[in-house]
């Protein structure tokens, strides 16, 4: 680059780096309009600040929303739109969100060498893609109940992206450029190459789907399921049997949904491994199990226990969950040989950015939470019938968290949700049905949209998205038959089943209900 450029040219260059021109000055003129709205109104800039970050988070593809959102927030704190010192007060009462997420996540990054052999062999053992697509749904769904959803799914990805490369290895003798292109492709494989890709698109779907169904099961399924649970007092048991009315028919239908569109080969599913790819996985598997020495097959057995403590753990509620994400840690590493601090700082990459934009997140909570901006919204919903409450909050969570970040739609509402209940507005028994809603809605409709939940952007983002053919709008493509199914059950599940349901668990004291004490001392 030529050094006689100017330094207005240099900094718009470096302003935001590599995002299109459009998007950086879109928020430039957010950065000059916030603060002459806010000389008029602080609540019309608190809701022009909301409108402004949740654009960022839709664009997330383009430019992560931890530059462009913290940039916004910062100026909305300058501007007088909320304290400090109740963001600090924010970010420490949603400490447990984030240790799960930075220790969890750098946990389970210790056991991925388990985690990888476990699905290669399902790739290898079964045969029928109808079979093996159930199968990596179903597992991918039990996995997030307990493990990070975006971990999981990168598991997958890797075995996916190794036996990419380990077939392009085989069919061509320049695999590097045959990841970029298909020139060097022989003709006589392409169309094998076509089928594999197609079936790697389903198996990925079908996965990063699965981590949806896991994900709303458990309080550590998904980040918002522990803001919400640690919001109404449930721990991990209270939590499980409170979703259990809309987790286990979601579950039931969601995996129905799998079998039905790969049998009947509907929105892109169906393909079938080729012979010539499943062939070279088997020598490759055999190849790989003869060469493990007694240290690796150790280590494997050492990864299962720990995960297996960190289901036990989770289960009996032994300590807090970004606790006992440590422990895994300590344990896998310890007992594993991993003593440099390399390798362990490595461990928490993954998570740290997206700790980062939580904080971000509490910032913009704290901004609504001050120039109360939900207060008139929350006002008529509650004035609307009692029956209705339940279907409103739902679909309101679950429409905005198909095109935002549901985490950060989740956080919003349970936060006025529960100052209504301190309000005395709703009782204690409503609280805690909306909550459910609430988190049902931020679940299950996201999956609508790549941009809804954070493992569907993380395979968009990741670099088998492009080697596969899976671009933005075939993921919302293969992706219509579970948004509709998983919404409608959801609906349904949460209307008419989880009420009746959640009074008969109380009625004989599998859980209790809320109370206001138990609330407000959640607050403290």
């Amino acid at each position: 680059m030529s050094t006689s450029i100017s330094y207005a040219k240099a900094g718009m260059l470096n302003f935001l780096g590599s995002c299109p021109v459009w998007y950086k000055n879109v928020i430039i003129a957010c950065l000059i309009i916030n603060p002459i709205v806010a000389q008029y109104s602080m609540f019309v800039a608190g809701w022009l600040l909301v409108a402004e970050f949740i654009f960022t988070l839709s664009m997330a593809l383009d430019c992560y929303p931890l530059e462009a959102g913290g940039l916004l927030v910062i100026e909305a704190c300058f501007l007088g739109m909320c304290d400090m010192h109740h963001v600090t007060k924010e970010i420490e009462s949603n400490l447990e969100v984030i240790m799960l997420l930075m220790f969890m996540v750098a946990g389970i990054h210790f056991v991925r060498d388990f985690l990888l052999f476990f699905f290669t062999k399902l790739l290898v053992k079964v045969r029928s893609n109808v079979k093996l697509a159930f199968l990596f749904c179903f597992m991918s769904g039990l996995l997030s109940a307990f493990v990070d959803a975006l971990t999981v799914l990168a598991i997958i990805i890797s075995t996916c992206v190794g036996l990419y490369q380990l077939y392009m290895s085989i069919i061509t003798n320049n695999s590097a450029m045959a990841l970029v292109s298909d020139s060097n492709i022989p003709e006589e494989h392409k169309k094998s190459l076509e089928e594999f890709r197609a079936f790697l698109r389903s198996l990925l779907m079908h996965s990063a789907v699965g981590t949806t169904i896991g994900g709303v099961c458990t309080i550590v399924g998904e980040p918002q399921n522990l803001i919400i649970g640690d919001t109404c007092g449930w721990k991990f048991i209270d939590y499980a049997l409170r979703m259990a009315p809309i987790s286990l028919p979601v579950l039931v239908f969601g995996l129905f949904t799998c079998f039905f569109i790969e049998k009947f080969k509907l929105f892109g599913y169906g393909h079938r491994m080729p012979d010539a790819v499943y062939q070279i996985l088997v020598n490759k598997d055999k190849e790989q199990s003869a060469n493990l020495t007694k240290r690796d097959k150790l280590n494997l057995i050492i990864q299962c226990c720990c995960i297996i403590w960190l289901v036990v753990a989770l289960g009996f509620h032994l300590a807090s969950v970004g606790v006992i994400g440590l422990s895994v840690i300590v344990l896998a590493t310890a007992l594993c040989g991993v003593t440099s601090e390399g390798p362990v700082g490595k461990a928490f990459c993954e998570s740290m950015p997206f700790c980062a934009l939580l904080c971000v997140f509490f910032t913009v909570v704290t901004v609504i939470s001050t120039q109360k901006l939900f207060d008139p919204i929350i006002q008529w919903v509650f004035s609307t019938p009692e029956q209705f409450h339940l279907p409103i909050f739902y679909m309101a969570n679950g429409i905005i968290s198909s095109v935002s970040d549901n985490v950060f739609v989740a956080t919003i509402y349970i936060q006025q949700v529960r100052d209504a209940l301190i309000a005395s507005q709703i009782t204690p028994e409503q609280f805690d049905e909306i909550a459910i809603a609430i988190n049902a809605g931020t679940n299950l409709p996201s999956v609508a949209t790549p941009n809804g939940q954070a493992a569907f952007l993380f395979l968009l983002t990741s670099p088998i998205a492009a080697l596969i053919k899976l671009p933005y709008l075939r993921m919302m493509y293969m992706a219509i038959p579970y948004t509709i199914v998983l919404t409608i059950i959801g609906l349904i599940a949460t209307w008419f089943i989880m009420p009746i349901a959640t009074g008969y668990m109380i009625s004989e004291g599998l859980v209790h209900g809320a109370s206001i004490e138990t609330i407000l001392g959640q607050m403290k």
